[in-house]
């Protein structure tokens, strides 16, 4: 057998060893565009991750402002949003809710309703840690007997007597075991959609005789009602390095504690009025004409405030400083049952309950950031 030779036998030999390259292969990247990955990779890798102390103030950030956020805006916001809804094909949702509240009008002032499960959400641990706050046991309460708990001052937001009162992050319980404590607050607020359910659910009631009297009488024992004495005529005079409350005539809380046989125990917040800075506008001027006028409408003072900002500490916003707030609670003033007291035993256990408060300011005032020779002015 012979082969024919020649470059046409060569050819053919070579397509038959030759390797087949896919004409569809993508073709390789160029050397630059890997180089610029490989770059862009080394570059992220360096970028320094957040430490856990960064996480933890981001958390305690957040955690305070969605607090002032559902505070200063869920009413409103839920208001206008529901009436927004009536002029939409929504409006059911707007009527279905409108039944609900008028069904639903007195449980703010018969004990609320209390969700455990909000009050130990973890996020006010992180609320707790931001400014930090403090809560100080010095006498016990008995769980036989019901309190009515002086909270002083009022300040801006009320920031301790809801972290003490409501969160539970400080452990009022494990403190006063056996002791329920509820915190009141304006009863206007009830009456705005969304955000009364939000304040049920932590265990703020109305300011009201009758919510109050049924948590003395229909509530049985260890209940412990935490009352802002000042209101909202002491958050005008609330800026830091000044500690006035407004006590002198505020005599209703005695009434009540000497009607439902409950003892008053005076509480202080030291560093409430450390949180914000105020716009305070002079007596007689018509700026403070038109706050005071607001208060006598709608039963709070319109305060031009300001805090930090979210983003630095050096900007302004509505957050509030982190300042230390260290609440102390004092020891109880026993009070007897007297359905119908004359005004005269009213006024001594109105005096019997400044004097407590006053010693418990005067022995803690230096321990929690006070100079000795500050003084806490009643007026």
């Amino acid at each position: 057998m012979t082969f024919s030779g020649g470059s046409g036998g060569e050819s053919h030999w070579q397509s038959m060893t030759a390797p087949q390259v896919p004409l569809d292969d993508p073709p390789c990247p160029p050397a630059g565009s890997r180089a610029s990955v490989q770059s862009a990779l080394r570059t992220l890798l360096a970028v320094p991750w957040p430490s856990q102390r960064d996480v933890r103030s981001w958390l305690q950030l957040l955690s305070v402002l969605q607090w002032v956020l559902s505070f200063l805006l869920l009413g409103p916001v839920s208001l206008l949003l529901l009436i927004y809804l009536v002029f939409t094909s929504f409006w059911p949702i707007s009527a279905l809710y409108l039944a609900w509240i008028i069904l639903d009008w007195d449980t703010p002032e018969r004990g609320g309703r209390r969700l455990l499960c909000l009050q130990r959400w973890p996020v006010w641990r992180h609320f707790r840690d931001y400014f930090p706050v403090k809560l100080v046991k010095t006498h016990d309460l008995s769980p036989s007997h019901n309190y009515i708990i002086g909270s002083h001052p009022h300040g801006i937001l009320c920031v301790g007597a809801f972290c003490n009162f409501i969160t539970g992050s400080t452990g009022f319980r494990e403190m006063f075991p056996g002791i329920q404590p509820f915190l009141t607050t304006l009863a206007g607020n009830f009456r705005l959609p969304l955000f009364r359910e939000y304040l049920m659910s932590g265990g703020l009631c109305p300011v009201t005789r009758r919510a109050i009297g049924y948590l003395l009488s229909q509530n049985g024992t260890g209940n412990a009602v935490a009352i802002v004495i000042g209101g909202a005529a002491e958050s005008l005079s609330c800026r830091p390095g000044v500690t006035t409350l407004i006590l002198k005539n505020r005599k209703g809380f005695v009434r009540m504690a000497l009607q439902y046989g409950a003892n008053l125990v005076p509480s202080f917040s030291f560093g409430e009025n450390d949180l914000f800075r105020q716009v305070v506008f002079e007596e007689g001027g018509w700026m403070r004409s038109i706050q005071l006028h607001f208060q006598k409408m709608l039963g709070f003072a319109p305060c031009v405030f300001y805090g930090r900002g979210v983003t630095s500490v050096h900007s302004r916003g509505l957050l509030p400083y982190a300042r230390p707030i260290t609440t102390v609670v004092g020891e109880p003033v026993t009070v007897p049952k007297i359905e119908d007291p004359s005004q005269e035993t009213v006024d001594m256990y109105h005096e019997m309950y400044v004097r407590s408060l006053l010693k418990l300011f005067n022995e803690n005032k230096t321990k929690y950031g006070m100079a000795e020779t500050d003084e806490l002015h009643i007026v």
